[in-house]
């Protein structure tokens, strides 16, 4: 039963967010959901690890989830490593 494990947060923007407890499947409607929800705060600049932390799911789940709903996922930032020369 999903109901029994929802718990409401508020994310930057104040809109309120359904997160599953960790661990628990999502499936059918409410994946949707949380995939669309995801994918609008990731293209407006969230980071995976931000989006993971508030959702209270995996770094692997959120990817996941964000690759399923078509996101075009940014590059990895910061320095690159060159070989020495």
């Amino acid at each position: 039963m999903l109901e029994a494990t929802r718990a409401t947060t508020a994310d930057a923007e104040g809109m309120h967010v359904a997160d599953l407890k960790k661990g628990s499947r999502i499936t059918g409607g409410d994946r949707e959901r949380l995939a669309a929800e995801l994918k609008r705060r990731y293209e407006s600049g969230e980071s995976i690890r931000l989006l993971a932390e508030g959702s209270g799911r995996s770094y692997g789940f959120v990817h996941r989830i964000l690759s399923e709903s078509g996101a075009t996922l940014r590059g990895r930032g910061g320095a690159t490593r060159r070989k020495a020369s």
